[in-house]
């Protein structure tokens, strides 16, 4: 009986060891993933500025006309200005 005690023992030591390990390197990869997020949003960001084409959520494109706090203006065409959250422009357009 103490054989197979023991035996159980040190499979259920190994597999936590080998689960802590996998949990280590996937946490290790999802906090690498995060910073590049991190790193390109701060980019983005940085990049607004009036008078910038942007594209923003649904793939519609604009021009910013003014900026206040999180609050943004874009100018779709000439007569349609609407406001939008800064945080939901996908990308700043670089000719």
């Amino acid at each position: 009986m103490a054989i197979n005690s023991e035996v159980i023992i040190w499979t259920c030591v190994t597999v936590a060891v080998l689960v802590g390990i996998c949990a280590i390197v996937l946490i290790a990869m999802s906090s690498r993933n995060m910073k590049k997020n991190r790193e390109a949003m701060r980019d983005l960001q940085g990049a607004i500025k009036v008078g910038a084409r942007i594209m923003f959520a649904g793939g519609i494109y604009g021009k910013i006309v003014k900026i206040k706090n999180d609050v943004i203006d874009v100018e779709i065409n000439k007569s349609t200005v609407i406001q939008i959250s800064r945080y939901s422009i996908q990308n700043v357009i670089t000719d």
